[in-house]
Formats: C-alpha cells, sequence, structure tokens
C-alpha cells in the first residue's frame, strides 16, 4: 500500500521520470492518464482559458486527465514557447497530437525541443502519420480502423459495420502504441543517451494489432466475409446470445473440451462435440444455441455457468460491471472525488501504481510545479 498522505511517496514504476504533455484529447489524453498512473512527473500544458480541443467535458468528469497537474500556456507567444524549451532541459519526454507540421510551425518541433536536451525522448500522435499522402487530413477512430481494415471485420454479415466504440483507433492503435514507443524509447535513451522521436499513428498501430488476421488470410482460414470466421461471430461458439429477458450472454468457447462443457451445461444432446469445426453445420448449430440461451435470463445463466469451464459469461452493463464479485475482489474500479471509475492496469509487486485525482488548478500549484521542474522565482513571476 502507498502512503496517501504523502505524495513524495514513490508510486509506481515510473516514478522520478519527467514527461511534458501537450494537452489533446482521446489518445494523448488517455496516454497521458495511463503515464500518469505509473508513476511518471506528467505535466500537461493546455490552451489557455481552455477546456481541451474538441468535446467539451466538464473538468470534474473528464476523468482521463487525472493523475497530473495542468497549466495553461500559450504555444504561440514568445514566452510560452521558451517556458516548453525550458521543460524540456529536465524532462525526459514530451509527447503531442497536433497535425504533422503544427509544433514546427510553432517553433516547438523535434529539432528545437532536443537542442535543449539530446536525450529527449519526442512522441508524435496522429492519425495517419507524419507523412504519407493522407498525413494533413482530418479523421477520427472511426476512419483510422476503416482505412486500416479493422472496422470491415466487425458486426452482422447483412448490415453496416458497427462503430466499436473508440477503443481499436484511439485507445488501442494510439495511446497503447505510443506508450509503448515512448517506454521503448526512454529505455534506449538510457543506454544511449540520446533521444530520438517516436511517430505513433492510429492507422499503424490499429494494422499492427489486424496481424494475426493477416496469417489466417494467408493461411486459407480467414475470408473477407463478415460473421463468417472464427472470431467475428460466425462460429456458433464464439458469439453472444439473446436471453430470455432480452439481455445477452457472451460465448467464446474455442477449445473442444470448453465446448464440450458448454453443451452440457445447456443441455443440448443434438450437437456432437466432435462437429464443434464443421462449418457446414454452423448456421444449424447457431440455431439450437439461440433457442436454448432464450430459455432463461441472462442472470439466471449466469448462476448456472459461473462454475462450468465453458467460457461463457454475462455482458454487462458499465456500471454492472464495477459491481461484479470479480472486480470487486480485485478493486479494478476506485473511488476518486465521488466518481467511480477503472484503477490504474497493469500490477506490480513492488511498486504498485496509483490513480489520483489532478492537483487543484490555481496559481499556488502551477508556481510549485514549475518550481519543481526547476524554474526560478523571476521566471515564474514572468510567466505567470
Amino acid at each position: 500500500m502507498t502512503d496517501q498522505a504523502n505524495p513524495k511517496t514513490p508510486v509506481g514504476p515510473l516514478h522520478g521520470i519527467r514527461i511534458v504533455e501537450i494537452a489533446g484529447i482521446g489518445p494523448t489524453q488517455f496516454c497521458g492518464m495511463l503515464l500518469a498512473d505509473l508513476g511518471a512527473q506528467i505535466l500537461r500544458l493546455r490552451r489557455p482559458s481552455a477546456a481541451d480541443p474538441g468535446v467539451d467535458i466538464p473538468d470534474g468528469i473528464n476523468l482521463m486527465n487525472r493523475g497530473r497537474p495542468a497549466i495553461d500556456v500559450d504555444l504561440k507567444s514568445d514566452r510560452g514557447r521558451e517556458l516548453v524549451l525550458r521543460l524540456c532541459e529536465s524532462a525526459d519526454a514530451l509527447f503531442e497530437g497536433f497535425r504533422p507540421g503544427v509544433m514546427e510551425r510553432l517553433g516547438l518541433g523535434p529539432r528545437e525541443c532536443m537542442v535543449r536536451n539530446g536525450r529527449l525522448v519526442y512522441g508524435r500522435m496522429t492519425g495517419w502519420g507524419q507523412d504519407g499522402p493522407m498525413a494533413n487530413r482530418a479523421g477520427h477512430d472511426t476512419n483510422y480502423i476503416a482505412l486500416a481494415g479493422a472496422l470491415h471485420g466487425i458486426g452482422h454479415a447483412d448490415r453496416p459495420p458497427p462503430l466499436p466504440l473508440n477503443l481499436i483507433g484511439d485507445f488501442g492503435g494510439g495511446a497503447m502504441y505510443l506508450v509503448t514507443g515512448l517506454l521503448a524509447a526512454l529505455l534506449e535513451a538510457g543506454r544511449s543517451g540520446e533521444g530520438q522521436v517516436v511517430d505513433a499513428a492510429m492507422v499503424d498501430g490499429t494494422a499492427s494489432m489486424l496481424t494475426l488476421f493477416y496469417g489466417l488470410m494467408a493461411g486459407g482460414l480467414w475470408t473477407e466475409r463478415r460473421e463468417s470466421n472464427l472470431l467475428d461471430g460466425g462460429a456458433p461458439f464464439a458469439r453472444c446470445y439473446e436471453t430470455r429477458d432480452n439481455r445477452f450472454v457472451a460465448v467464446c468457447a474455442l477449445e473442444t473440451e470448453f465446448f464440450a462443457s458448454l453443451l452440457e451445461a445447456l443441455s443440448i444432446d443434438e450437437i456432437d462435440s466432435a462437429d464443434q469445426y464443421d462449418t457446414e453445420q454452423w448456421a444449424k448449430h447457431h440455431e439450437i444455441f439461440a433457442t436454448a440461451f432464450r430459455s432463461k435470463t441472462r442472470d439466471e445463466w449466469s448462476i448456472l455457468l459461473s462454475g462450468v469451464d465453458a467460457c461463457a459469461t454475462p455482458v454487462l452493463t458499465l456500471s454492472e460491471a464495477t459491481e461484479h464479485e470479480h472486480a470487486r475482489a480485485r478493486g479494478t474500479y476506485v473511488d476518486i472525488d465521488g466518481i467511480r471509475q477503472p484503477g490504474p492496469a497493469p500490477r506490480f509487486s513492488r511498486t504498485p501504481a496509483e490513480a489520483r485525482p489532478a492537483p487543484p488548478d490555481n496559481g499556488e500549484t502551477a508556481r510549485g510545479i514549475l518550481s519543481e521542474w526547476g524554474l526560478d522565482e523571476d521566471e515564474i513571476r514572468q510567466l505567470l
């Protein structure tokens, strides 16, 4: 356990790493949260009188801003530009999420920042990457996963692909790959003494996550028709089924032993477990499973299947997920300022991560932060 009352207590494996975050929304914001949860000392620089660009989410519920302070900086002003460069002198990394060329036009590109600190790791998050014919085009999560091929494989065969939240492009292909790139470059800088630029593009990260499926397709084990493959809802033993109360159970009994357990738990004797991968029978098997699951409510199935290794679980809502016994036992969710939210992941045995609220947003906080980053009183007074 960490000392909640003592902010100087080392928390997380990234304790002592200093990172400048140029405030943004979506993937860069989530990247900052993850790094802060892991103990990095992050200073978030946002536009004056802002709210972040894009969707205006009130500060009190903008949970991805947790764990790090923010100060307002006009990056277009000489004084604001100099502040960023001064911070870079003692930072291990900086990351930003503007379109290509924006930071260069502000005089804050990699060259300018790394002149001040040759060990600096400079992270860049975009949808399309720093180069290529679409580099300066606008886009959002849906566009990136569509162009990468991921969206085409999601949903029912006879309907348009649904939008699968913004988990794949923004947070999976974007934030997680930026975090991975930053951490890898920081490790390398520790050996070489030299920084470098990390170009994280959501379209690239999404493509990377599809590696498994390119292999399956090359081996003739994947078709490009939705809902006809093993992991896209085509297999009757790997999909969701509606229950009697119009809720759902998720099934993913890929292995024969789990499939046999599923058949037994549902009292299905019309299906031979040996026929699990006979695709000619999948349509018939689907109807049998669908009829069986409609015979009970979701929670009745949840109780019946709870002690069975059949890889079947209830489909929970966000609020239900926080109350599930497994989540409660592991402390998966935490309460910060009265709001239940996911805690840090992954877990560490010796340097536990911790989700913390953002410090108060006031002048005294800003003074203390800038002092910790090595600015003297005259510099701080002029900047503020």
